[in-house]
């Protein structure tokens, strides 16, 4: 079925409607809940001494032991959400003990409603937004910079992430041995955490000091606790505002060795009528801290077959899409190696997000050519502390497949913290062709800084400098410029509890070329503007209203000459809602100028060369996803390519109780093109299904269905953690035509077994 639209949106809106917009929050501004009388970032921070435990700690989350009565409380915890400054609405009192061995963190959380307590899921790195829940967070360097949090829920789930760069960059992904155990009480929940040394890296001849900071989240009332207090508008990352853990001299010495060897068999059948095929391999990681501060990872032969698949995607536009890394040796310690501002708007929950105009290190350019895999032959990482710096290192062989030759890679990230919220630091980058004789090489220099300026502004710069065998130069290129061959990138950034501003510019040289690197342009400039308010008028809040959010995103591309390549304007107003769900809608004028036809889809006639400009009217909206049952959708109405689109992406999700959740979403897009018979829709229907018949075993399933080429693929993976940091995976994958020929291009069943021995 295809619609023609006939009509488009007229005119986007103009600064007559911005003023109008702002306004409207401007005039509800004298309405708001008056400030508390210290803002929490002008609070003291508080302090705590660790107690050595005087008897051996049982991990049952009752906290009877006499070492937890005995020891100093950190109580006073005060509210981020929804009244900043305020006292707790419920009492939350947290005890540190310590052995030779293991760090233990104790914590009883009153609750006046305990049957009202949100459990969402149970498995490892839970969705930590959608339940109750209570983390700590640890500066074992004390310099504000790299962190640790740890965290749970009411029934026990663990969730552990790994912080660097003062919280701008954060790798949920990151795993340690560890435990923790939970207790439901008829006045609230209580909890055991046991956190080994030898899983965190510090500097024991550094002092007895370490950054500390507890949270708790209670989700019926959308509330967000801390015992030092954190502005609504940062993050429990901000590790520079954490209070302080006294009395932990020398402990926890020992290093850290683990050896995690694989097997892994299966049968694959990777195109349609060939015979299966016997598939068998073997490798091993090795985790080795050289020392207290510094991690050696090995790995040989590693292997990715538990990973989830990148889901499809419709791409409209000129460029390729941009797809997360998932591979877990690649995701462990990633934020050591980012260069930039990662931060992105927090008030929508979204996770860091890099600027995808430049990420000058994106892993999947290791061992993935056009999505499919090539084999890596071993790579050895080296992250950590040392003289006073955070390092990264990196280095990676892969073989040859095919048309795709084998590689040298590597990278150095280095950075210093120069005073508090401030570092500068530097990056190198080099992939290089292994096959006999080859000349092919890419390199890449850089440097960077952020800097904590008066008044909560923070500078973020970077200027980068690439090499390219082969590269031919024309004549006239300026030596000054370094033959092109190069991107610079600053931005000025404030965020604040009623208002919020980033702004900058960036250029990429016509001959800038990183191979490690996601990049979408070249030789053009980019000038950016991120802004917005945060008013919380009170005659809203009872209606439901937490927070209004009027909000401008604003890119300008010219090239190098100063013609306009392209510019886009997002003029939104967003609506959070007291329970967690929010709605916004946007109007987003766009223009673009093709200077080389380039297609949609191969059944289509290419855009031609030319200017375009187009408008579209969006509307989203979510739901409180901490209930049984949720939903979300995005609809789109408008311009594209001087042609009409509609675009409707929705989504349900059911969840009757924390083990189980079902997932339903369908992206549907019609589009008319102003080209020969580019008219045309496309659909994609994805289902996802989680079950956990325990913390440590749980199965997931992706499938999605594309209705228009009738095709169907599912990825079912089984996970059983049967020691810590072991696994057992089973994985399914299937790709099929129902377009009666029943046709099976691929179908693969695998079975992977780790085991990790520590010494």
């Amino acid at each position: 079925m295809y619609i023609r639209f006939r009509r488009r949106p007229r005119a986007p809106l103009g600064l007559a409607g911005l003023a109008m917009l702002y306004a409207l929050c401007a005039s509800s501004a004298s309405a708001q809940t008056p400030p508390a009388a210290v803002a929490n970032d002008q609070l003291p921070r508080p302090d705590l001494t660790a107690v050595r435990a005087s008897t051996p700690i049982r991990l049952d989350g009752r906290l009877d032991e006499e070492a937890w009565a005995a020891a100093e409380h950190a109580v006073g915890f005060v509210q981020a959400e929804p009244r900043e400054g305020q006292e707790a609405s419920e009492r939350t009192e947290v005890t540190v003990l310590y052995d030779d061995e293991n760090l233990y963190v104790g914590a009883m959380l009153w609750d006046s409603d305990p049957a009202g307590m949100v459990v969402g899921e149970i498995r490892k790195d839970f969705n930590e937004q959608e339940q109750d829940l209570f983390a700590v967070a640890l500066d074992t360097f004390h310099d504000g910079l790299n962190g640790y949090v740890f965290m749970t829920n009411p029934e026990g789930a663990r969730g552990d992430r790994q912080v660097a760069g003062e919280g701008r960059e954060v790798n949920t992904s990151w795993d340690a041995v560890w435990d923790v155990r939970t207790q439901r009480r008829p006045d609230g929940w209580s909890l055991e955490m046991s956190i080994p040394f030898r899983a965190l890296r510090f500097d024991p001849a550094a002092g007895d000091t370490w950054g500390l900071n507890f949270m708790r989240l209670i989700r019926r009332k959308n509330e967000i606790d801390y015992w030092a207090p954190i502005p609504r508008a940062l993050t429990f990352n901000r590790l520079t505002l954490a209070g302080e853990l006294h009395g932990l001299p020398s402990a926890g010495a020992s290093r850290d060795l683990r050896v995690k060897p694989y097997v892994l068999g299966g049968a694959v059948r990777p195109v349609a009528g060939a015979a299966y095929s016997r598939q068998t391999e073997a490798g091993v990681d090795v985790k080795y801290g050289l020392t207290q501060g510094l991690t050696l990872d090995l790995t040989a032969n590693p292997d990715f077959a538990q990973v989830e698949a990148d889901e499809q995607r419709v791409n409209l536009t000129q460029f390729s899409l941009f797809f997360q890394e998932k591979r877990e040796f690649f995701l462990e310690n990633s934020g050591l190696f980012y260069v930039g501002d990662a931060a992105r708007n927090t008030r929508v929950r979204l996770t860091p997000t890099p600027d995808e105009d430049l990420l000058l290190f994106y892993s999947r350019r290791i061992g993935l050519s056009g999505g499919a895999a090539v084999p890596i032959l071993g790579g050895a990482r080296l992250t950590g502390q040392a003289a006073g710096m955070s390092v990264g290192a990196l280095a990676m062989r892969t073989d040859g497949l095919g048309d795709v030759s084998g590689n040298d890679y590597a990278v150095l990230r280095v950075r210093r913290t120069v005073s508090t919220g401030s570092d500068v630091g530097g990056i190198f980058m080099l992939r290089r062709a292994t096959e006999d004789g080859a000349t092919d090489f890419n390199r890449v220099y850089g440097v960077d800084s952020y800097i904590r300026l008066p008044g909560a502004i923070d500078w973020s710069t970077y200027v980068v400098r690439t090499q390219t065998s082969g590269l031919v130069l024309d004549g006239e290129s300026d030596p000054g410029t370094w033959n092109g061959q190069y991107a610079w990138r600053t931005s000025l950034n404030r965020e604040g509890n009623f208002h919020h501003i980033k702004f900058g510019a960036m250029q990429l040289g016509e001959n800038f070329n990183a191979d490690l690197g996601f990049f979408r342009r070249t030789g053009i400039r980019k000038y950016f503007i991120d802004w917005g308010l945060r008013p919380r008028p009170e005659a809203l809040r009872a209606r439901g209203v937490r927070e209004m959010h009027p909000h401008i995103v604003w890119s300008y591309y010219e090239d190098l000459d100063g013609r306009m390549r392209a510019k886009n304007l997002h003029t939104g107003y967003t609506f959070f809602l007291n329970n967690g769900g929010f709605f916004e809608l946007s109007v987003n004028p766009a223009s673009e100028r093709i200077d080389a036809p380039f297609q949609i889809d191969s059944r289509y006639a290419p855009i031609p060369v030319g200017s375009y400009d187009w408008t579209t009217v969006q509307l989203r909206a979510n739901s409180d996803a901490s209930r049984a049952f949720s939903a979300n959708a995005t609809l789109v109405t408008g311009g594209l390519w001087n042609g009409d689109q509609k675009s409707v992406n929705a989504g349900v999700t059911f969840r009757p109780t924390y083990q189980f959740r079902a997932q339903v979403s369908v992206d549907r897009t019609w589009a008319d093109l102003p080209m020969p018979d580019a008219r045309f829709t496309t659909t994609f229907w994805t289902a996802r299904t989680n079950y956990s018949f325990s913390r440590d075993m749980f199965v997931d399933a992706l499938v999605q269905y594309d209705p228009v080429s009738e095709q169907f693929n599912s990825n079912i993976r089984f996970n059983f953690i049967h020691h810590p940091l072991s696994d057992l995976f089973i994985v399914w994958n299937e790709q099929r035509f129902f377009d009666g020929t029943g046709t099976l291009p691929g179908r693969s069943l695998q079975i992977k077994a780790t085991q990790m021995v520590a010494f």
